[in-house]
């Protein structure tokens, strides 16, 4: 490389830093104006004035621009810091193995990035909820509880707590928020990731959680393009084909795309699905060039980042070999190429492809320009170092539990309420049964409920995540029962026998523990079905 691409100085692009104000979960003032929040064409990708990214494309080698396409994973900072050397690899992704805590996670991301030319992007896969994968971060329920509050401030002030909390420890692109709609509820893959079945709803929360990680500084990733909520097959290990109509699909799957584009979101995710009446090919989307160029680029108007999705997954590379998988996503309008199963032969696959003129000059400049302005607009050429002992500090602070705590309270969704069953009468005797029982009658206990374990108990409460409680609530002999789905929210459809349903989408702490308050009445319930589930889109019903 001719230029030392750091000592480039970005132009006003970049953008800044910022700290979390305000962790309320109200609507927060938003940051400063700057290209970077108040342009969503410039956040797209398209040239700022001062625009310096073509001389650092220019600067660099073909093996640094094709290693610029590459996110792979790695086992140990070493094996990371040998990619770097030998590809110029354009980012990482990081799961739990390299995730220990905050102030090592910090370190790991320092010493990653002081040993490559070109800031690194470093990703994660933080949806919350279904999906995490840094263990030490604030936990919130997820994106189908966030849709139940239908309120896109409270998808924004989890976004930008989750992502401070990631832009403290190094990493700067986080592979959220899903934008599917889950239309249909046996979906094996995506389910509660959504924001919901209604695609108004989710083109809403969508919004709001772009807008608060670039609050945060992070890159926001929209997936999985063109929408993965209608199928029954996981791409994990199939190919899926959804078979929606190019008008069945600007209904259900375009409108949270559209609303991303709108807001400038960083990067787009594609999906391993066939579509065959948006593309007759059989390939799937990672490989089509009419669905990512054609109608992602030329009919939405996308100009950031496109990024695959892990080419490790089945539906990647079912048709084609690991190198040719990466070719043609390269040449269907894929910039980022993440985890590839094999990095030494996909990236020579690419590398040949470009010299041999298979991938074009222009192509590959194409790409790499979207990845480096991407790398821009986040600030990282303006410093990527963090501070692990502020890490430490600002991961899991009392401000963003308390934004959690809100989240979840304002998540838990009462369906029936027959006789007035809740909130549960004082002295009343509660047995609590199921799935992450003990969490939730400790919930109880300590809002002064008298829980046992007899079944003749005054009230029942059965948990139930992921199954059809039906027979259990018949097993049921004497007293009030009370179904709680603490997973997807369709196992209240089983729950027709019981006096009264809920659903807190997530079994994690903060959902239980705002369940515990909800059927005490210390909360009034508030979320409204994000999807038909025991009742209609939108029913939810509260105290008097």
């Amino acid at each position: 490389m001719r230029v030392p691409p750091r000592s480039l100085a970005l132009g006003a692009a970049a953008l800044t830093v910022l700290p979390l104000a305000a962790c309320d979960g109200r609507s927060a003032p938003p940051p400063a104006p700057s290209a970077a929040t108040t342009s969503p064409t410039a956040a797209a990708g398209q040239r700022s004035a001062g625009d310096a990214v073509p001389a650092l494309v220019r600067g660099m080698t073909v093996e640094e621009q094709v290693g610029q396409l590459f996110v792979p994973t790695f086992a140990s900072e070493a094996a990371a810091k040998q990619m770097i050397r030998k590809y110029r690899v354009g980012g990482f992704i990081y799961f739990p193995g390299n995730l220990r805590s905050a102030r090592q996670t910090a370190r790991l991301s320092n010493a990653l990035q002081s040993a490559s030319k070109v800031p690194l992007l470093l990703g994660t896969d933080e949806e919350q909820g279904l999906v995490t994968r840094v263990p030490f971060l604030t936990r919130f329920p997820g994106n189908m509880a966030l849709g139940a509050t239908r309120d896109p401030d409270q998808a924004r002030a989890a976004a930008r707590v989750t992502g401070t909390e990631l832009r403290a420890i190094g990493i700067n692109q986080d592979y959220a928020p899903v934008a599917d709609v889950n239309v249909n509820p046996a979906n094996p893959v995506i389910g509660v990731r959504s924001f919901g079945a209604d695609p108004a709803l989710v083109a809403r929360m969508l919004g709001g959680a772009i807008t608060g990680y670039r609050e945060a500084g992070v890159a926001a990733t929209a997936k999985h393009f063109p929408g993965h909520g209608d199928t029954a097959t996981d791409s994990h290990t199939g190919l899926p084909v959804i078979r929606h109509s190019r008008a069945e699909w600007e209904r259900l799957d375009a409108p949270p795309f559209r609303a991303a584009v709108a807001a400038g979101v960083d990067a787009i995710m594609s999906a391993h699905i066939v579509m065959p009446k948006l593309d007759r090919s059989g390939d799937p989307a990672t490989l089509s060039r009419t669905v990512l160029t054609g109608l992602l680029r030329d009919e939405l108007g996308y100009r950031g980042v496109v990024v695959t999705d892990s080419l490790q997954m089945a539906g990647a590379r079912r048709r084609y070999g690991e190198g040719e998988t990466a070719v043609r996503a390269v040449n269907a309008g894929a910039d980022q190429l993440l985890m590839p199963p094999n990095l030494d032969r996909a990236h020579r696959a690419v590398l040949g492809a470009v010299r041999s003129g298979r991938i074009s000059r222009q192509r590959l400049t194409e790409a790499v320009s979207r990845i480096l302005r991407m790398k821009e607009r986040r600030g990282l050429f303006r410093g990527t170092r963090v501070d692990p002992a502020r890490a430490a500090a600002t991961v899991g602070s009392p401000a963003h539990r308390a934004v959690a705590r809100r989240v979840a309270e304002r998540s838990v969704t009462l369906v029936r309420n027959e006789g007035g069953t809740l909130p549960l009468k004082k002295g009343a005797r509660v047995r609590v049964t199921g799935p992450r029982a003990e969490p939730l009658a400790a919930a109880l206990r300590r809002a002064g409920v008298r829980t046992t374990s007899s079944a003749d108990a005054d009230v029942t409460v059965l948990t139930s995540s992921n199954g059809d409680p039906s027979a259990r609530v018949r097993a049921v002999r004497g007293g009030r029962v009370v179904v709680a789905a603490i997973g997807r929210p369709y196992d209240l459809n089983g729950a027709r026998g019981a006096d009264a349903a809920l659903a807190t989408y997530s079994p994690g702490d903060a959902s239980l523990a705002a369940l515990g308050r909800v059927l005490t009445g210390a909360v009034k319930p508030t979320g409204k079905l994000p999807a038909p589930a025991g009742g209609p889109a939108g029913h939810g019903l509260t105290y008097r």
